[in-house]
Formats: structure tokens, sequence, C-alpha cells
């Protein structure tokens, strides 16, 4: 590229810079409007000329026939030079290109000067090209120029000193001196221009830089999840990104420049961006902002940072050179810190509970061992066998409990999926919906409605049926107490189009619905809304779910019953039904939390 520029706009850029053209075209703009300035005062200068030949024909003066012809062809020319090459301006070097311009400017001079029959001198004309090669072209074509002008005077002196017509040593020292200060004026315009080149290129590097700036800096702030408000002392918003929108509420193709002052919900902000003008200093805390909807007021942690630049001079609201204060806002959604703080708190009980869980094998097993050894001695008591048997199931429980656990830990650590095994989905699952109903007394009511019994899906026979026991205790604890079985219901389908075609369980049961609050954190380990659960479960489920390409949510469901059309809540799984890749994304993927 920095072949295609001018080589002057190559030596005034930094050496770390490379313009553009758009830039290029931008940098050179004044230079084209003196180029075409300089071209149409050409084409003045040679009408001017002709006008003065036909003011000497009025006056009778005699102009000769190649005077005319002088005057005319330079019109000419300067009209062609002017359509043709007005947009663009000559490569500064010394060359032919110059001769249709500054060529062509000092032999129509001489000629004149030549050939004209009176008083008249244009020799004052030779400061235009001289000054047009100074300002656009390189120092060597300025001297040159001047060198070519000089020699061509000293010719012109010394043929009117053989003429008897110059006015011998003295015509000599005239035209040395106004040589002399022809190069002076050569040299210090040049250096002008360059100058004026070199500033000009550096705002315009400083300007592309300011620029990529400003969008580097609106790329960062726009995809910043915390919200950020640049407000000045007016308590206008000058700048405002996404995040901060919807933090107050506001549509995302909102104005991106309003007052804090325009609505009194915002008030807490308006007086912290106050406080912050007043003191000077950052400001920090915590506020909640009014806004309309089931979700009460929209908690946010407030950090303010106070920036200080120089006002432009062409600001007529503030004084000239005077500090020009903004305030930066960041806004935090408390809910969203407390969400991440919870997460950093599940993960660290996680590792704890993976550590304990691995502490308590042990122990097991050897209470498990010690209670078959004591089951051994107690074979005429049938009361202490009853109770050995709870101590060992409550035992092999527990172990495989810990082991689930430490399953988890490893498939979060891991994360390759489980192979499994192909199992058919309505029969293992009234199998373990039966064990589960004969493990209380009286028997636990439970409707079943199988529907997939073509259907195999890919999963391990224990941890399908640990999920369908989590799952139905879970809708135990929270059905409602009438004693219809058909408050509680276990469903299978052999899948549609809005589950991918995938077989799908479903545990429903006709309890209140769960608040919004406890949906948000459903399948989080260690939270419940019962103080005495674990807050395992659902968590165990997800995450078994998830080991098998297999995916769990919850709705809030109408079944019919006995009392009719009831809703209530509904846990789906939906399965793959082979062992090819997991199931596509569902329905269901957007609903759990």
């Amino acid at each position: 590229m920095k072949d295609s520029l001018p080589s002057w706009s190559q030596t005034v850029i930094p050496l770390d810079v490379t313009i553009s053209r758009q830039a290029n075209a931008t940098l050179n703009a004044p230079f084209v409007r003196l180029w075409q300035a300089f071209l149409t005062g050409r084409v003045l200068l040679a009408a001017a000329l002709v006008l003065l030949q036909v003011s000497g024909i009025r006056l009778q003066a005699t102009v000769t026939p190649l005077v005319w012809a002088v005057c005319l062809g330079y019109l000419a020319l300067t009209l062609v030079l002017r359509w043709t090459a007005g947009r663009h301006l000559p490569a500064p070097r010394a060359g032919l290109q110059w001769l249709p311009v500054i060529g062509v400017d000092i032999a129509a001079i001489f000629l004149l000067q030549v050939l004209q029959a009176g008083s008249l001198n244009y020799t004052a004309l030779l400061a235009i090209p001289i000054l047009i090669s100074a300002a656009l072209g390189s120092l060597a074509l300025a001297f040159g120029t001047t060198a070519s002008v000089t020699i061509l005077m000293l010719i012109l002196v010394s043929w009117q000193n053989t003429t008897a017509a110059g006015g011998g040593a003295q015509a000599y020292y005239q035209t040395a001196f106004a040589c002399a200060g022809y190069f002076g004026v050569a040299y210090l315009t040049h250096e002008l221009a360059r100058r004026v080149r070199r500033e000009r290129a550096l705002a315009l590097y400083n300007r592309l830089r300011t620029q990529t700036q400003e969008q580097v800096n609106t790329l960062v702030i726009d995809s910043l999840s915390d919200g950020v408000l640049v407000v000045d002392p007016s308590l206008q918003v000058q700048q405002v990104n996404p995040a901060a929108l919807q933090l107050l509420g506001l549509p995302p193709d909102h104005a991106q420049s309003f007052s804090l002052a325009s609505r009194p919900a915002w008030e807490p902000l308006k007086e912290a961006v106050v406080a912050s003008f007043t003191h000077v200093k950052p400001l920090s805390t915590t506020l909640h902002l009014p806004v309309d909807g089931p979700q009460g007021p929209t908690g946010l942690h407030l950090r303010t940072r106070i920036t200080e630049v120089s006002a432009p001079d062409t600001d007529s609201r503030q004084t000239p050179g005077a500090p020009y204060s903004l305030c930066v806002m960041f806004l935090h959604d408390l809910r969203e810190m407390e969400a991440r703080l919870r997460t950093e708190k599940l993960a660290a009980m996680g590792r704890m509970s993976a550590a304990v869980a691995h502490e308590i094998r042990n122990p097991l097993a050897a209470i498990a061992q010690a209670n078959a050894l004591l089951s051994e001695d107690l074979n005429q008591h049938p009361g202490q066998q009853q109770l050995c048997r709870i101590v060992g199931q409550n035992a092999d429980r527990l172990a495989r409990i810990a082991e689930e656990i430490l399953n988890i830990a490893r498939v979060q650590q891991d994360g390759p999926q489980a192979m499994g095994q192909a199992l058919a989905l309505d029969h293992h699952t009234a199998l373990c919906c039966g064990e589960w109903q004969a493990q209380a007394a009286p028997l636990r009511g439970l409707q079943l409605h199988l529907d997939a019994a073509r259907h195999t899906i890919v999963f391990d026979e224990e941890h399908l049926r640990r999920i369908l026991v989590n799952l139905l205790d879970n809708a135990q604890r929270h059905r409602s107490g009438t004693q219809d079985a058909a408050s509680l219901q276990v469903i299978t389908s052999q899948g549609s189009a809005m589950t991918g075609n995938q077989p799908w369980l479903q545990v429903w049961s006709d309890g209140a619905p769960l608040e919004s609050s406890v949906q948000r954190h459903l399948f989080e380990p260690f939270f419940s809304s019962q103080s005495r659960s674990s807050g395992l479960g659902l968590y165990i489920c997800r995450e078994l779910c998830e080991r098998y390409g297999a995916s769990i949510g919850y709705q809030r469901l109408a079944r019919p019953t006995a009392r009719g059309m009831v809703e209530g809540n509904a846990f789906t799984v939906i399965f793959r039904s082979s062992a090819g890749a997991p199931a596509a994304a569902s329905l269901f993927d957007s609903i759990v939390v």
C-alpha cells in the first residue's frame, strides 16, 4: 500500500502507522483544494492575458500574432489541464508530470516577456510556479523550478543587454537579488507545507486511534454483564450499555441519552451521582429501585468513579480549558452476585461432600460386616433379626448414596458420558414403582400410565431406580392430603415432536404450585424448601440424567383425576433411545434452571 501513496505522505507519518486510501484522501484534502485553486488561477491568469491583449488593441497598442498565439494557446492548455487533472495531485518528485503545469507557465511567461513590444514586465508572474512547486512538490522540484527561472532570467537580461535594451550591471544585480529571494521563498514555502502535512498526518493518526479506542470501549462496555452508565454533572446520561438498560427496566432500543431526573424511581441513582460529584471521590453502595411487575424492587450494587478531562474550547456551556467531570456508574444485580456467591459456596460444599462420602465408606463397610456377623448369632431371635435387617438396609443405602456422590464428583471432573445398558422403560418403571409402594404400610396410592412398551432406553438399572425413587419421594411429600390414588401418577410415553421423538418418563402429583424463587434453584445441590431434607435428591437426578444423555425439567401441568382436571407439579425425564448421540435440545431444556 505504501507504493500507491505519494512519497511525501510516507515521510510525515510515524513509521509504525499505515494510512488507508480513505485516510490518505482526508490527509491530502487541503492540498487537493490548493491544487484545484492553482489550476483555476492559471485559467483566470490566461484569460486575463487575453483580455490584456484585447485592451491593447483598443488602446491602439502593437500586438503581434505570436503574442496572440501564446496567450490563446496558454488559455487552451490551462482549460484542458483544469478539466482533466483537477481531482488528482501529481507526484511530488521532480519529473515530466510537472511539465504541463510549471513548464508551460514558465515557457508562456518568458515568451510573453520576450515577444511583448511595450514596457510590460511579466517576470513577476514567475513567482506563481515557484510557489506551487514548493507547496505541492519536493524540495528538489522547488529548487529545480527556481534554478530554471534564474537561468532563463539571466539569459533574458543578457539578451536584453546585447540588444541595448537592458540596464547593464544593474540589471544583473536586480535579477540576482530577485532570484535569491525566489530561492528563499521556495525553501520557506516548502518547509511550511511540510510542517502542515506533518501536523495533519499526526492529527489524522491521533483521530484514527481515538476512533478505534472508542469502538473498543463501546464493544467492551456493551458486552459487559454489569450495567454501565456515564453521567455528566447535569445528570444527563451520555452512554449506557444494554445491561444497564435491562437493570433500569428500559427497552433495548431506548435512546442512549436521557436524564436521571426524568423518573422519580431513579432518585437513589441521582443522589449517588450528586454525592460523587460533590465529594469528588468514588462511591460504593447498595440500593433498590422500584420496578413494575411481580418481582418487586430491583436490588443493585452501585459503584461510581469520577473522570476529569479538559472541556473543548468550542463548548459554549463550559469555560474554555475548565475541568469537565463525568461520573461512570457500574451497576451490579444483587441477585446475580448472590447467585455467583451461592455457586461458589455450593462448589465448595460439593467438594467437601465428596470428601466426606469418601471417608465414610470404610466405616459403613465395617458396620455392614459387623451387622452380618451379628445376624448370624441371632438366629433364634426374630425381632433382633428384623433390627439387623433394618441396619443392613440403611447401611447399604448410605453406601449407595456415598458412592453416587463420588460418582457425581467424578463426572463433574471428567465429563465423559456413561455407556449404560438397554432397558425396557415400561418394565423397569413398573418394577421400581412396585418396590416403592411396598416399602410403606399401608400401601401408598399410585397410578401408572405406561405407553412406551416398544421402547428401550440407554441407562443403568440402579441409577434409573434411584431417579424414580427420588422423584416419587419428592412427589409424595408434596402431594395433597386426599386419599385419591390419582393424586400421584407416573406416566411414560414413546415420544412426540415436542420431545424430539425421544421416550420420556414423568412423575406428577397434585401438590401446590412452587414459588418462582424455589423453581430457580430446584436442581441445585443442598437446596431444599424443607428443613429436614438434604437438598441432594433432584440434584442427583439431574447429574445422573446428564451422565446418560438424558434431561430433566419441571412443569406445571393439569392431569385427569377422579375430581376432574387438576393442576399439579410434573418432573419429566427425556431419555435417549439408542447408544448414539444424546437427545437434541427440547422444550424442557428451556425450563431447567
